[in-house]
């Protein structure tokens, strides 16, 4: 019966791959390729968060938060990890706010970087369609889905009431762009606001524009929201970002990772490694002052930054034992992070060696000079105890 039943199941096997094509159907055991390939997202800290470190390829993400929250800085820092690796990326600017200054001082190779300013919602959502069936795009960025008017809306009067356009046109075009996605291994990074509904009275009143599709369809949310200034003195010169991971389909949700986001200059990535390093005790911080094996590295956490900053060597040291700690290290950091550890534990070794040679010596001076008094009157002669044999 059993053997039966095991000739029928292949056979419909056979039949389906032939009807639609090898790969339509398989065993999860014999897909090699189950792993979750990934691409960092430019922070450390965020990487960690995600738990598969970094963005999944033929996933959808969707960032949302505030104005002026780093919406758009933690996107561009995506972008800019994808063309490091050679890949090719797309951006969808429906705000037609972009500046490429910015971008470049984030990393963004400007010159590479495919841009389009859609008229309408339809048009933005026509061009990611055709950037992900070509399978030659490694991330689409579409910024923002607020900003996605449809056609009707833009062509109509002011006033007119055209209830959930929007919100079809996302369903729609996240219906037929999902399953390219995912066959192509794009990352489409889809950027979204926040409004409030009016009325609420209990629970949270903020909603994400263009309906529910985008968050069903998302593997990834994340919310970005600032949580405090950061001074110079009495100038602000960055914010300090929370990013709180919503929904993970790939890994457990609901982790939080803090970044600091300097104007000019995007997330800074001494920060997080200064903290993360701290959290894991590879950088020890006793009060105020910060410090590497032997070394002090700074008093405060500006300055512990800077010394980093100035150092590639140590910070490159630094970044690979936090990596191997976080569990987000290949195997080829974890083998250099192995002989990092044990060359500052030899140095540590060697210091404690010296530390204890040093100590005899002082304690065997201490004791010939309890042995043999001394008279420190001018021209006295030191006279030594007899033995008694």
């Amino acid at each position: 019966m059993a053997d039966e039943r095991q000739a029928a199941l292949d056979k419909a096997l056979k039949k389906i791959e032939k009807d639609f094509g090898k790969g339509s159907i398989m065993r999860m055991g014999d897909d090699t390729k189950t792993q979750i390939l990934t691409v960092p997202s430019g922070s450390l800290a965020l990487d960690v968060a995600l738990g598969v470190g970094g963005y999944p390829r033929g996933r959808i993400v969707e960032i949302y938060g505030p104005e002026s929250s780093g919406k758009t800085t933690v996107a561009l820092h995506a972008v800019a990890e994808v063309q490091k690796r050679g890949g090719t990326a797309a951006y969808i600017d429906a705000e037609n706010a972009l500046d490429p200054a910015y971008a470049t001082a984030l990393g963004v190779d400007i010159d590479n970087l495919l841009l389009s300013q859609p008229d309408t919602g339809e048009q933005g959502l026509q061009i990611a369609d055709a950037l992900v069936s070509s399978g030659a795009v490694d991330i689409v960025v579409v910024d923002s889905v607020a900003a996605l008017v449809p056609r009707a809306e833009i062509e109509g009067e002011m006033g007119d009431a055209h209830v959930g356009l929007q919100a079809r046109l996302m369903s729609q075009a996240l219906r037929k762009l999902s399953g390219t996605i995912n066959k192509t291994k794009t990352i489409a990074l889809f950027i979204n606001q926040i409004r409030e509904k009016v009325g609420v009275m209990f629970g949270n009143p903020e909603v994400t524009p263009g309906g529910r599709a985008l968050k069903f369809y998302s593997t990834i949310r994340l919310e970005v929201r600032r949580a405090e200034q950061i001074k110079n003195g009495t100038d602000v010169i960055g914010n300090r970002t929370r990013i709180k991971v919503v929904k993970n389909k790939v890994a457990p949700p609901f982790k939080k990772a803090e970044v600091d986001i300097m104007y000019g200059h995007g997330i800074s990535q001494t920060g997080e490694l200064l903290d993360m390093a701290v959290e894991k005790d590879i950088v020890d911080k006793s009060g105020s002052w910060y410090s590497y094996g032997e070394d002090r590295i700074g008093q405060g956490r500006e300055n512990a930054k800077q010394y980093l900053a100035d150092h590639p060597d140590m910070m490159a040291e630094v970044n690979r034992r936090v990596r191997v700690a976080y569990g987000v290290a290949d195997e080829d950091e974890t083998a250099t992070t192995a002989k990092d550890t044990k060359a500052t534990d030899k140095k540590a070794d060697q210091a404690d060696s010296t530390a204890k040679a040093a100590d005899k010596s002082m304690v065997k001076q201490t004791s010939l000079d309890t042995d043999t008094p001394k008279d420190t009157t001018p021209g006295a002669k030191v006279i030594q105890p007899k033995t008694h044999k």
